[in-house]
């Protein structure tokens, strides 16, 4: 940016207000204006737009780019594109009487609810980029927020669990199990409405009576897809609906990229559980693995063209994790020492508790029938005495049972793979 911008800026940003101020609007609901009008004005994400913002602050920016000072020429024409189409502050204002009708609210970087994690965005640089959505990925100017809990707790502590629309029975329970047991265990489900992968998250977590929150790419009045609205609105009345777009706006095909990277950078893990070769979830997962944020994968049948995208993520970045259930979600975005999750292992059994010794006595006890101590000693490879005091334990143990002609087993055992099932 040129030494004159900046000195143009701080000149608009000196005066440029007064008028207004005067007019009866406080020095904080001009700038949340100017950050709706700056929103209207250029997609989310602008990253020049940001700087701008963070330099002169908002109403200063705003003043500059409808002067037509903006830093390059692109901007320049898109800005000129917009104003063509209406007057930004006038935008801004109908857009907060809209917000106050519908009962929703417009937090701004100055609350105290707005999500400190976000500034992580201002390093998402994704490698061969070329696409705006892949560009222009700076942190946000604002949030539309509908529901009643405080915007950065809510996500203190979430999970961000997507995937595939069009999600198979396997994904989709595989997404219903892992919103109930985060929301169980007082973790937020952030999720993208829509239907598959993201549907079943966010109902898994309303069924768990948990908490959940969903990040739209359109205004929060205007629930996208239509067949998702009742849902929506559950999650409005125990959760969050948050959109960076003003309501009324449409769920324009760009946008879903766009706020992916809200998902990826508002939350402390992302997990995909069903993906095809080109999917939004897997972009997701590409902005959380470039901020170093916990990524996660679920795998699913090599048969399946849903799970192509979740199985190239394990392949080709090697900080994606493999999980299958909540408990290796929570080792990852957990406490170190507190959320580790448990070995894989079969269920126990009494026959784990025993010594070679032992063992080897009950494995030599015939199926059928009953047999004498030397025999049953000879079968096992110990001596006679051996044989009695395990004998002895095993009787305890109520694995055997003592008859008037030797012993037997208290009850069948089941075959195993590695022991046949005759005497």
């Amino acid at each position: 940016m040129s030494e004159r911008i900046i000195e143009l800026g701080a000149d608009l940003r000196r005066a440029g207000t007064a008028a207004e101020r005067g007019a009866g609007t406080s020095e904080r609901e001009e700038r949340t204006l100017a950050r709706i009008a700056l929103a209207w004005l250029t997609e989310p994400g602008t990253r020049s737009v940001c700087q701008l913002v963070e330099e002169l602050g908002p109403v200063a920016a705003l003043e500059l780019l409808l002067d037509g000072g903006a830093p390059d020429r692109k901007l320049r024409a898109t800005v000129a594109a917009r104003v063509a189409g209406g007057d930004p502050r006038a935008v801004a204002a109908e857009a907060v009487r809209r917000t106050e009708r519908l009962g929703a609210r417009i937090v701004t970087p100055e609350d105290e609810e707005w999500p400190a994690r976000l500034v992580d965005l201002h390093r998402l640089h994704l490698t061969e980029a070329q696409r705006r959505v892949d560009t222009e990925t700076a942190p946000p100017l604002c949030f539309w927020v509908r529901g009643s809990w405080p915007l950065a707790e809510a996500l203190d502590r979430s999970v961000a669990v997507v995937g595939a629309r069009a999600a198979t029975g396997y994904g989709t329970h595989v997404a219903t199990e892992l919103g109930y047991g985060l929301a169980d265990r007082d973790w937020t489900v952030v999720s993208g409405g829509a239907f598959g992968i993201d549907a079943a998250a966010h109902r898994g977590a309303l069924n768990a009576g948990g908490l959940t929150v969903a990040v739209l790419a359109c205004g929060v009045d205007r629930p996208y897809p239509m067949g998702n609205a009742a849902l929506f609105e559950r999650i409005a009345d125990t959760g969050l609906l948050v959109s960076e777009w003003a309501p009324g706006s449409d769920p324009l095909r760009p946008r879903f990229l766009i706020r992916n990277r809200v998902i990826a950078a508002g939350t402390v893990g992302t997990v995909v559980v069903e993906a095809s070769a080109r999917s939004g979830a897997t972009q997701t997962a590409h902005r959380a693995l470039a901020i170093d944020r916990p990524t996660m994968a679920v795998p699913g049948p090599v048969t399946s063209a849903m799970s192509v995208g979740a199985h190239e993520l394990l392949r080709d970045h090697p900080k994606t994790r493999l999980v299958t259930g909540v408990a290796h979600v929570l080792e990852e975005v957990g406490r170190i020492g507190v959320d580790l999750a448990p070995p894989a292992r079969g269920p126990d059994r009494p026959i784990d508790t025993l010594d070679d010794d032992a063992g080897s006595v009950l494995e030599a006890m015939p199926r059928r029938g009953t047999v004498g101590v030397e025999r049953l000693a000879a079968r096992a490879g110990v001596d006679v005495r051996t044989a009695m005091r395990k004998l002895s334990l095993l009787e305890e143990l109520a694995m055997v049972v003592r008859r008037d002609d030797g012993y037997a087993l208290a009850r069948p055992l089941r075959p195993t793979a590695d022991r046949p099932a005759g005497p």
